[in-house]
Order: C-alpha cells, then sequence, then structure tokens
C-alpha cells in the first residue's frame, strides 16, 4: 500500500492574514448596520442629538486598509488563572462578529488587553504566549511570538530574541524606527510598560511626565485622552476633553493620533486659540522679553484681582425706591452690610452685582410686609430691575469689561499704583506701561501675555466653565499667567501636564514642574520622569545632551533604547549654504521625511537656497500645513522657533551658533539648539561655518 504524504502542518501567518480578512468584514458590517439606524428622538433636538451619535459612530468604524485592525494577539491560558482557554486579538477598536457577539479584535483600552502591555514572565499575567504581528499597508507580513509561562520561544520567534523582552523585538524595533510620512501616529502597538502605568491613570488623577526627548511623552498624553474617553466616555461626553499643544503645525502633526483611534470628541486649541476665542481679542503684538516676563509673573493675578475688587465703594446716600404712594429706603449702613455679606461668600464679580440687587429688593420686601403688604417674588424680582436700583448697584458694584480693565492697568498710573501698590517695585510699573497697547479694546495691540490677564480678570468676573480633562503638551515653555489659564479650564477636572525642563525656550517660562503645577491648581498631580529614548538615535540623543549640564543639571541623562545608534554628520562649510543644499539632496536619497532647521532670521536665505536648487519644500509656519496630502514636498524648511514637539526621518541643522544668539539669554539659546538637535529620527547633519558652542565639546 503507497504510504501518503504527510500533510504540512497548518501556516499560521496565513490562518492570521484570514483572521484579518475576518475582521474587516465584521468592520464593514457593523459600519453598514449603524449607517442603517435612524435617529428618531423625543422632539427636534433629542434627534439631532442622536444623529450627532450615530454621525460619530461612523466615524470611530472607519476603516484604512494600510493600517492593521489588529496589531498582537494574546492566548489566555486556564492553567495560568484564566477563567478559560481563550484567544483575543488586540486592536485600536473592538470588532464584533457576527455569530454570538464573540469579539474578533478587543480595543486596546480593554482591560483583557491590559498583558499585552504589561505582562512578564515574572507576572504572565493569565496568559501563556504574547504574539505580535508585522505589517505592511495594513498587510500581515510577519508574527513574533514571547512564551510568558516559561516554555520555548513559540513559533514565528525571531532567533536570539530574548522572552518578556520588549526592546529585543525585532517587530517592536521595526515599528519604532519605521521611516515617517505624514503627520504623527498613534503608538498602540509600541506602548512600553512604563507608558502604559501613565496612559492607564484614572480620570481623578492629574499626571506630570517629564519626558526626554524621543521618550513619546506626547503620543502618551494623547493615548491616555484616548483611554479617558473609552474609560468614562459618558462623563467626558458632557464634560469635555481638552488638548493644548504649542502651535498650529504642532496640532496639525498630532491631529490624525486620536482620530486613528476611535476618538473624534477632543478638542484642540494653542494656548493663543484658547485666550483669542475666550477673551474676544487678537495678538496683534510682541514685546521686550522682561516685559512679557513681568506680565507672565504669578504676582499678576493679585494686581488683577485688586484692580478687579477696588471698584466697590461705600455706600454714601440711602437707596430710595418710590413705589405708588409710598417710597421704601435702604439706609446707607444695610447697605454696606450687604456688600460685606457677599463678600464673606467668595463670590465672583458678576454674581456679586446680581446678588445685590436681588439682596437689595428683599430689604425693600421686608419693609413692605412690616407696612402691611404682601409681596411675593415677582415684586422682588420687579425691585431688582428698576431704575433706581440699578443706578444704586452701579454706585457701589459698578459692572466691568476685561479688557478695558486690563487696558486701564496698562494705561493708568495711579489706577495700576493702587492696584501695585507692595507688590511690583515703581520699576516694574513703569516697565508694565511702557507698552501702552492702546485705548479700545478692540483695536489695542494686545500681546499674547496681555490675553492671559484679560483671561485672568474675566475669571475674576465670572467663573471659567471646567472641562473634565485637559491634555497640556510642552507645558514647560508657559509662564505663570497662562499656566493659570490653562489651569482654571480643569479646575474641577484632572490634568495631562506633558514636558521636558531641558526645552524651556521662553523667558518667562516657570523652571520647576512643582511650581507649574501649583499655578495649574493641580499640586496633587503626580510626576513622572521618561527617559527611555524610542525615537531619536542614540548618537543623536548622546551628542544633544551633553548641554544638559549647562541647561537643566537636575535632570536624568536619557538613553536611547534603539537597536540602530542612527548617524551623526558634523560639516564644517565655508559655504554652509551650499553645503546645507548638499546635505538636503542626499538626505532625500533615503526614505522618509527631512527637516531643516534653520534660525528664524536665516528662513528667507535657506529658502532662497532651496529654491535656486530646484528643491521643493514647505515653510512652516506658512498656514496650515496639510501633513497628509500625497503631492506634498518631502522637505519642511522649519524655523527654530516652531520645531518643538516635531520630528523628521532626516533633520539638517544649520549653524548652531546663530540658533544659540537668536535667543534673550544663552541658557535660553542652549535649550532651543537641544530642541533642534532631537528632532531627527534616523540622521542628523549639522553643517555650519561658525563654531559650536563650547558646551558642545566632548
Amino acid at each position: 500500500m503507497p504510504v501518503e504524504p504527510a500533510k504540512a502542518p497548518p501556516d499560521p501567518l496565513q490562518a492570521e492574514q484570514t483572521h484579518l480578512a475576518e475582521s474587516r468584514v465584521a468592520l464593514s458590517t457593523m459600519r453598514a448596520q449603524t449607517a442603517g439606524l435612524t435617529a428618531q428622538g423625543a422632539d427636534r433636538i433629542a434627534t439631532e442629538h442622536l444623529k450627532q451619535v450615530l454621525h460619530r459612530r461612523m466615524l470611530s468604524l472607519a476603516d484604512d486598509p494600510t493600517v492593521p485592525l489588529f496589531f498582537g494577539r494574546l492566548d489566555y491560558a486556564a492553567e495560568l488563572g484564566a477563567e478559560r482557554d481563550e484567544v483575543l486579538y488586540v486592536g485600536r477598536r473592538h470588532i464584533t462578529g457576527e455569530a454570538g457577539g464573540e469579539p474578533l479584535v478587543i480595543d486596546w483600552r480593554a482591560g483583557m488587553a491590559l498583558p499585552f502591555y504589561r505582562a512578564r514572565p515574572a507576572d504572565p499575567m493569565h496568559v501563556r504566549r504574547r504574539r505580535r504581528f508585522g505589517f505592511s499597508h495594513g498587510t500581515l507580513t510577519a508574527y513574533e511570538d514571547e512564551d510568558l509561562a516559561g516554555g520555548p520561544a513559540g513559533l514565528g520567534a525571531p532567533t536570539g530574541s530574548p522572552a518578556g523582552s520588549d526592546v529585543g523585538s525585532s517587530i517592536l524595533q521595526a515599528e519604532i524606527e519605521r521611516p515617517r510620512t505624514g503627520p504623527m501616529r498613534d503608538i498602540v502597538a509600541t506602548i512600553q510598560p512604563e507608558q502604559d502605568v501613565i496612559v492607564r491613570a484614572g480620570l481623578d488623577r492629574s499626571v506630570c511626565v517629564q519626558g526626554a526627548p524621543g521618550t513619546g511623552k506626547t503620543a502618551v498624553g494623547l493615548h491616555r485622552a484616548a483611554y479617558l474617553l473609552y474609560a468614562h466616555r459618558e462623563q467626558l461626553s458632557r464634560s469635555g476633553v481638552l488638548v493644548v499643544g504649542p502651535n498650529a503645525s504642532f496640532l496639525s502633526y498630532i491631529g490624525d493620533v486620536l482620530p486613528a483611534l476611535g476618538e473624534i470628541d477632543a478638542a484642540s486649541a494653542t494656548v493663543e486659540s484658547l485666550l483669542a476665542d475666550a477673551t474676544g481679542l487678537e495678538v496683534r503684538s510682541t514685546e521686550p522679553a522682561a516685559r512679557a516676563r513681568l506680565k507672565g509673573d504669578a504676582r499678576m493675578a493679585e494686581v488683577v484681582r485688586r484692580a478687579v475688587w477696588q471698584h466697590l465703594a461705600p455706600a454714601r446716600d440711602t437707596l430710595v425706591l418710590p413705589r405708588g404712594i409710598h417710597a421704601w429706603r435702604v439706609p446707607a449702613y444695610q447697605a454696606d452690610e450687604v456688600v460685606a455679606e457677599l463678600l464673606d461668600r467668595g463670590v465672583r464679580y458678576e454674581a456679586g452685582r446680581t446678588m445685590l440687587a436681588q439682596r437689595l429688593a428683599h430689604r425693600v420686601l421686608l419693609r413692605m410686609e412690616n407696612a402691611g403688604d404682601s409681596p411675593d417674588d415677582r415684586v422682588q424680582s420687579s425691585v431688582a430691575r428698576s431704575r433706581e436700583v440699578k443706578a444704586y448697584v452701579a454706585g457701589l458694584w459698578p459692572a466691568l469689561e476685561p479688557g478695558r480693565l486690563v487696558l486701564r492697568l496698562l494705561t493708568d498710573e495711579t489706577f495700576l499704583a493702587q492696584a501695585a501698590e507692595g507688590v511690583l517695585t515703581r520699576e516694574e510699573q513703569r516697565e508694565l506701561q511702557a507698552g501702552r497697547p492702546g485705548r479700545a479694546p478692540r483695536s489695542a495691540r494686545w500681546t499674547l501675555a496681555d490675553l492671559a490677564l484679560v483671561d485672568e480678570a474675566r475669571d475674576l468676573l465670572t467663573r471659567t466653565p471646567s472641562l473634565g480633562h485637559v491634555v497640556l503638551d510642552e507645558a514647560q515653555d508657559l509662564s505663570a499667567m497662562m499656566l493659570r489659564a490653562v489651569g482654571r479650564r480643569a479646575s474641577t477636572g484632572s490634568m495631562t501636564v506633558l514636558g521636558d525642563l531641558a526645552q524651556a525656550t521662553t523667558p518667562w517660562s516657570v523652571g520647576s514642574w512643582t511650581e507649574s503645577l501649583d499655578h495649574l491648581g493641580q499640586p496633587d498631580a503626580i510626576v513622572t520622569e521618561l527617559v527611555e529614548g524610542f525615537r531619536v538615535p542614540g548618537l543623536v540623543i548622546d551628542y544633544a545632551a551633553r548641554l544638559l549640564p549647562v541647561i537643566a543639571p537636575t535632570l536624568t541623562p536619557p538613553y536611547s533604547v534603539r537597536r540602530s545608534a542612527g548617524e551623526l554628520d558634523l560639516r564644517r562649510a565655508t559655504e554652509p549654504l551650499t553645503e546645507t543644499v548638499v546635505a538636503v539632496r542626499q538626505a532625500l536619497e533615503q526614505a522618509g521625511t527631512v527637516g531643516v532647521v534653520v534660525a528664524d532670521l536665516q528662513v528667507a536665505e535657506v529658502a532662497a537656497a532651496l529654491g535656486a536648487d530646484g528643491v521643493e519644500c514647505t515653510l512652516l509656519g506658512e498656514g496650515e500645513r496639510d501633513f497628509e496630502a500625497e503631492d506634498a514636498p518631502r522637505v519642511d524648511l522649519v524655523p527654530a522657533s516652531l520645531v518643538k514637539g516635531l520630528e523628521f526621518d532626516h533633520v539638517v541643522l544649520l549653524e548652531p551658533a546663530r540658533l544659540v544668539d537668536g535667543e534673550a539669554d544663552e541658557v535660553t539659546g542652549l535649550r532651543r539648539l537641544y530642541v533642534c538637535l532631537t528632532r531627527a529620527v534616523t540622521t542628523l547633519v549639522v553643517v555650519h561655518a561658525e563654531d559650536l558652542p563650547s558646551a558642545l565639546a566632548a
């Protein structure tokens, strides 16, 4: 009898590819089912709300064929304490199969997905095997197993890959080092255990992340927002989530991260746009660093507070209210008693004005009742709205407008002296008024520091509504008054504060996280430090870290966990512009994006040099950058002032000395240089004719 040939073992990769195909079909079905739903509420408003809910649901179910629906798999084992043997795939969103509603993919934020990020051989968390998948343009290309139960490596595990070591994962390394194209990607497939602890911190806790370049602090903050929106959907859908970034280019760069994770409900703003929207005013001017630093000083909060409340005046006359044949009276001393009672309650200024009219009207009603009348609440409201009471209240507690109040502080010497007595010196008061922005709020030449003062005054008049959660990135660059402005947007909520003290490049920056968190109103926030770099190559981060003893001596030096050390090329050139063009051309021969980082004052001449050589580039800062446009140039010309938070596969940095000299002082200049040096993911070329700063010497 002939012997049948042995059957080939099933191909695990093909089986996983089949599961991927089934998941895509299921996601399409989920989207079709959602599209078939009809919104019908109890009334028009309810119907519109349901329509919005369905619209957001449709957007969250969008399928990008270039993005894998899952990136990991967990094999739960009953023998390790799980309820049953079970295989779960981990992806960006939950996908349910048609039969029985069994999940084909579980959301990375679900509790059952936690072992994918934190399980270790010493603590397998009921999981026998963790599998990572490699993808190319949405197609599964490889897999890699980690045996968490202490047995032999599973199928597909790379030779020499240390079990349980994320850093040793070839697929993880490939994903981390994959060239950048377009905007920032999510990092759900590469979140590390220490990052995951931050991401999954509870809504009731504020977290401050001191993160060195390339440690993923921005991505961690965005993923925490996505996690909180998932875990506290109903609460945050009412109270809101806000992401605050340093500039519009940065917000454009990170703009696709949350939508890619199925979250579209978070708003975003810069500090400038946030304050402009709140105050109805525009930033139209800049000012010397010394004046901006003074306006951003925390002492200005007390000056503004005094400026508001010093408008209250003691009653000089009796309130007289003619009504019919009677003239009802409230003596001046009783009016002063009412004002004192309201001040003891700590009410906001505008609320106090409204309450004062009602309290005075109530005093009138008491007199009416004593005279035998029987007035009701409608009478009290009528009295409170009467011309006599309004005029009397205006004399005791006048109406204020925050923009005009701050303009008066900046132009009226006597008014400022009264508000700043014992707080600001005479020299500081003169400096504060040296700019004189104008006479009318709408036409004034406001600066960003001015708008923070107006927002402070606005909050004293009417309480600023609080959001459920605020993510603040590059927080190290904000003044005390700007921090107060952002912090009051989370006065009853929580925050994720992100930054790096070594990258503080504004002369008004606060300088410590303890002080910054106090100004934000989050003194109990947990401060954690990330120093493992996943994006910046070792050669580059080690070179940039030479600046740390000067710019941030208390910080732990960062280090790179990447296998590739990257490339660092220091080029001294007699014709630096020509050499810059050469370096850009060489960078374009490789895959990925190219960032040409220059001092702001050199932007025009570098743009001309690139254009003369036929190098097409986008100038960041000129309009909104579309990072997803297919025909967008691969080269970005980036003024040093706008590079923070961005990254490029290849960076060409021109004249470090010019970057340093362009700042208000040497330390700030070296911090700016530190930022610029750490934007590279693969290669960094430093072109210079002038001597490099001495702090970079080996």
